[in-house]
């Protein structure tokens, strides 16, 4: 089957192709027909599956088809939520690249950056609107955004979503949104929760669920490496450089703990990038930018950031922390084994996540294989010290401020002000044997000999 056996208007099978893509995946070939039908849709598919394009071809289609309206402010006609900003601006990217020949506008409204451009983008008036809860409820306050004229509603990972906290903000966006409406439900795991909400706003709903969560790719190779927490980071660093690793993301719990392992890292001289909620919307868009492009190889993240980080040349994952919902592997080690490409997943656990191995096992009903190859490999040196250089001797005299001469003495007349020089030897000093790092030479006073 073809994208243009599925209905689509002719200028979007010609975006689609012109992105590479010629056979829909199973979660297009069965949403996308009733989608543009008008009917209400509730997936359920894991990530990787090409939900995205599932639900912004048939938006693009519907909204397309119809009169483009007129006037100085467009009003809002399709609203798309995702429960990050990563996954919002590609999102936002999916829709641009299928529909720059459809004449409709698109904007994104995420939290992390000023709302400034966001709100004059608004002013201007756009047909679809992509964004994530918390910002939206916030201009929703401020009265930028009004959701009366919304025909079709996209509620995308929305598991995550529940996960994140935002299920309050879902239940208030929807009842603002109009009865008569589409509403598309895409979710990868269903919770009892995201059940209930699915059940209160969809009508007589088409049902697709594919790739249960349970199921993993054949395409990924999975193993576990058994060893202590203190030593985790050292197994890490040498299978980063003595494996042939196009690039790789690593997982861990917190996001102190993405940056501790970023520095720690360093230390072995390998240049990684974190990607976490506490880093800025500009930083995260450039540590991603930096991670497609190849120039940033490793990146360690979190579960939620790494939502929305879609790079189909990932060749391993590593769990550096086991994920503490079962299903949340799946996730993780899915961002690699995508398009059809093979992958590796291994996963490092210590004597506290024995419990969080089992469930993972029971999840998917075969036991990881161990991986002893990689914990006997010879351990990195590391380049450069982990604790702060030791105070050189007589240092705290070059830092601290020469004392006042008495009264009346030569150096109140303009005399030479110099400081004392280093001994011989120190770092400090210009053509000093010392071992100690280099430093720029204090320039000297004016007047001075």
């Amino acid at each position: 089957m073809s994208f243009a056996q599925l209905g689509l208007a002719e200028s979007l099978v010609r975006a689609v192709t012109a992105e590479g893509y010629t056979t829909p995946t199973p979660i297009q070939a069965q949403s996308i027909p009733p989608a543009i039908e008008g009917r209400d849709l509730l997936g359920c598919a894991q990530t990787g599956t090409g939900k995205t394009a599932a639900f912004a071809l048939p938006v693009l289609h519907r909204l397309s088809a119809q009169p483009i309206p007129q006037g100085r402010k467009r009003p809002i006609r399709a609203l798309v939520l995702s429960p990050t900003r990563e996954l919002a601006v590609q999102i936002a990217d999916s829709f641009h690249a299928y529909g720059h020949q459809t004449g409709l506008r698109y904007s994104v409204v995420v939290g992390g950056v000023s709302q400034r451009p966001q709100t004059q983008a608004l002013q201007r008036g756009v047909d679809i609107l992509v964004a994530t809860p918390g910002r939206l409820c916030d201009l929703m306050d401020q009265g930028w955004i009004d959701l009366t004229q919304v025909e079709i509603f996209v509620l995308d990972e929305a598991d995550r979503m529940l996960d994140m906290g935002f299920l309050p903000d879902l239940k208030r966006i929807s009842s603002k949104l109009p009865e008569n409406k589409q509403t598309l439900f895409f979710s990868a795991t269903m919770p009892g929760p995201i059940a209930a909400l699915a059940d209160q706003i969809l009508r007589d709903p088409v049902r697709i669920q594919l790739a249960p969560v349970k199921a993993t790719t054949e395409l990924i190779e999975q193993a576990v490496c058994f060893c202590d927490r203190s030593q985790k980071t050292t197994l890490l660093a040498a299978i980063l450089t003595s494996q042939p690793i196009k690039s790789v993301i690593v997982f861990t719990k917190t996001k102190h703990g993405a940056d501790r392992v970023v520095r720690q890292l360093d230390e072995y001289g390998i240049y990684a990038e974190a990607i976490h909620g506490n880093k800025s919307q500009g930083a995260r868009q450039r540590t991603l930018a930096g991670f497609k492009s190849g120039r940033t190889p490793v990146l360690v993240a979190t579960d939620l950031a790494a939502r929305g980080i879609d790079v189909d040349s990932v060749s391993h994952v590593i769990n550096y922390d086991l994920p503490i919902e079962s299903e949340t592997y799946v996730h993780r080690i899915g961002r690699t084994g995508r398009a059809g490409a093979t992958g590796i997943a291994l996963s490092f656990c210590d004597e506290t996540e024995r419990g969080l191995l089992r469930g993972i096992e029971r999840l998917l009903r075969k036991p990881l294989p161990v991986d002893r190859v990689m914990t006997s490999l010879e351990k990195p040196v590391r380049i450069r010290r982990a604790e702060p250089l030791p105070v050189e001797p007589q240092r705290e005299e070059f830092n601290r401020r020469p004392p006042r001469p008495p009264q009346g003495s030569n150096s109140q007349q303009g005399g030479d002000r110099r400081r004392p020089p280093a001994p011989r030897g120190a770092a400090g000093g210009h053509g000093g044997t010392g071992g100690g790092p280099i430093r720029r030479p204090r320039r000297r006073p004016a007047g001075a000999m």
